[in-house]
C-alpha cells in the first residue's frame, strides 16, 4: 500500500467504496464483498469489516485486517487500531501503538496519545507532554482537558494566560498562526468556569475580538448552563449574528416556553444582521410543535422578501408542504415565483421534481428535467436518477448516469449495488483514480477536502 494515495483517496473519497455504500453492500446482504475488498486496499472496508469481527468477540481476525493499513504508519489506521485496543480494555497496547506514531512525528500523535494517557489515570505523563506545545491550539485544547484530570488547572491557566496580548488583536485569518489570543481566551475561560470562578470566565469572555466559533458563543452556552437568564437576555439583545438570542430560544424550548422561544425569534430577527436565519430558526421550531402552517408563513414572507428567494429558502418551504401533504401548494409557489422571475435556473426548478413526484407526476418531471437547458449536465442527471430510482425504476436510473459516468460515480455505483450487480459497481468506483498531490510537509493539505 502507498501511504500518500491511500490517504488522498480516503480524504477525497475518489477512486474507493465509500463509507455509504460499504453500509449499503452489509444491508443488502453483501458481506462477502466487504470481507474480499476490505483486503484489496479498501479502507472503509477494512474499518467496517474489523468493527463488524470486534462485535462477534474475534479481537484478533479484527486485528489481522486491520494490520496492513496500520503497517505503512498511517495515522488513520493506527488511530483506528488503537481506538478498537482501547474499547476491549487493552488501554497499555493502545498507549504503545499511539506512542510509535508520536515519536515518529506523526502531528496529530500527540494530542490522541496525551489523551489516551489522561482516559487512563496518567493524567501528569500527558499534562507534561502537551505542556511544550502550547502554542498550537489543538494541543492547547488538549492541555485545557487534560488538566482536570490531572488536577493541574491552575498551571494551565497561567500557560494560557501568557498566551494572550494585552493589547493585540488579530486584523486578518493568517495573522496568529497556531492559538490565536480569542482561542486562549475561551479556554482559559473553560478552566475558570470548572474551577468555580464564574464571574471570571465571563469577564474574559467579554474580552474577545470575535464572539463566535462553528455558530456557537462560548459566552451565551455559558450563561445558559450556569442559568443566568437575565444576563443572557441582556447579552441577546447586543451580540449581532443572532447566536445568543438562538441559545435563549434553545434554553426557553428546553423549559417548555414555546411562546418565550418565538418571541425571542422573532425580535432578533428584527435586529440581526442574519435576518434570514433567525426567520428559518423560528419556522423549524414552529414545525416542531405542530404549527406548521404558521411555519409556512413565516418561510413564504421571508422568501418573498426583496433578495429572499434563495435555493435553500425555497426548499425548506416546499418541504413544510411536502410534509403537510401538500406538494400541489408547493408546485404553485414555484410557479408564482417562476411568473414573478420570468425564469427558473436549475437551483430552483430541481425543487420542483419532488413536488411532482409526490404528485403521482413522476414521467412528467423527467420530461420536464430533460428539457430544462440545464439537464443535460451531470448534476441535472443526478436528479432525474433519483427520480427514477424513486419510481422503482432502477434501470434507468442506472442508464441514465452511465452518460456521465464517472461524474456521478457514487449514484451510480449505488443504484448498481441495489440492483446486485457488486462488480459493475466496484469497477465504477475505480475507473477514476486520481493521482495524489506531492506529500504535504506539515499538518496542513492545499488539496480539499482541507
Amino acid at each position: 500500500m502507498d501511504i500518500g494515495d491511500l490517504d488522498y483517496r480516503i480524504r477525497t473519497q475518489s477512486g474507493c467504496i465509500p463509507p455509504h455504500l460499504v453500509s449499503r453492500l452489509l444491508e443488502l446482504g453483501h458481506a462477502e464483498e466487504v470481507e474480499l475488498w476490505a483486503g484489496r486496499g479498501e479502507w472503509f472496508c477494512a474499518q467496517e469489516w474489523a468493527r463488524l469481527l470486534a462485535g462477534q468477540g474475534r479481537e484478533e481476525q479484527a486485528l489481522e485486517v486491520l494490520a496492513p493499513y496500520a503497517a505503512t504508519g498511517w495515522w488513520t489506521a493506527v488511530r483506528t487500531t488503537a481506538e478498537l485496543l482501547e474499547s476491549w480494555g487493552r488501554a497499555d497496547k493502545a498507549i504503545a501503538l499511539s506512542r510509535s506514531r508520536m515519536e515518529a512525528g506523526h502531528p496529530q500523535a500527540l494530542e490522541f496519545h496525551a489523551r489516551l494517557l489522561a482516559r487512563h489515570g496518567r493524567g501528569d505523563e500527558a499534562f507534561s507532554l502537551l505542556r511544550p506545545h502550547v502554542q498550537d491550539w489543538p494541543i492547547a485544547a488538549a492541555l485545557t482537558d487534560v488538566a482536570d484530570s490531572a488536577g493541574r488547572d491552575d498551571e494551565a491557566a497561567a500557560l494560557l494566560a501568557a498566551q494572550i496580548p494585552d493589547e493585540h488583536r488579530c486584523d486578518d485569518p493568517w495573522c496568529c498562526r497556531g492559538l490565536d489570543p480569542d482561542m486562549a481566551i475561551g479556554l482559559l475561560a473553560t478552566i475558570r468556569e470548572r474551577q468555580g470562578r464564574v464571574d471570571d470566565a465571563i469577564a474574559l469572555l467579554r474580552t474577545r475580538d470575535k464572539t463566535s466559533l462553528n455558530n456557537r458563543d462560548q459566552l451565551a452556552d455559558l450563561l445558559a448552563r450556569q442559568d443566568r437568564i437575565e444576563e443572557l437576555h441582556a447579552y441577546a439583545a447586543t451580540e449581532p449574528f443572532g447566536i445568543a438570542a438562538r441559545r435563549l430560544a434553545e434554553l426557553l424550548e428546553e423549559r417548555d416556553d414555546v411562546e418565550g422561544a418565538i418571541t425571542m425569534y422573532r425580535q432578533a430577527d428584527d435586529r440581526s444582521f442574519r435576518p434570514g436565519h433567525m426567520a428559518v430558526d423560528l419556522a423549524q421550531l414552529l414545525a416542531r410543535h405542530g404549527r406548521v402552517e404558521e411555519a409556512i408563513e413565516v418561510m413564504c414572507a421571508l422568501a418573498d422578501a426583496p433578495g429572499g428567494a434563495e435555493d435553500w429558502i425555497v426548499h425548506m418551504l416546499c418541504t413544510l408542504y411536502t410534509d403537510q401533504g401538500r406538494p400541489q401548494d408547493g408546485l404553485a409557489y414555484l410557479d408564482a415565483l417562476k411568473t414573478r422571475r420570468g425564469e427558473e435556473e436549475w437551483e430552483l426548478f430541481w425543487i420542483r421534481l419532488s413536488l411532482m413526484a409526490a404528485c403521482d407526476r413522476v414521467d412528467e418531471a423527467v420530461e420536464q428535467a430533460r428539457t430544462h437547458p440545464e439537464g443535460d449536465t451531470r448534476y441535472a442527471v443526478s436528479h432525474v436518477a433519483r427520480l427514477l430510482a424513486g419510481d422503482g425504476r432502477l434501470e434507468e436510473a442506472v442508464a441514465a448516469l452511465k452518460l456521465h459516468s464517472p461524474a456521478n460515480s457514487h449514484d451510480l455505483a449505488g443504484y448498481l449495488i441495489d440492483l446486485g450487480r457488486v462488480e459493475q459497481a466496484v469497477a465504477v468506483l475505480h475507473q477514476h483514480r486520481p493521482q495524489p498531490p506531492a506529500p504535504s510537509t506539515g499538518p496542513w493539505h492545499d488539496t480539499p477536502p482541507f
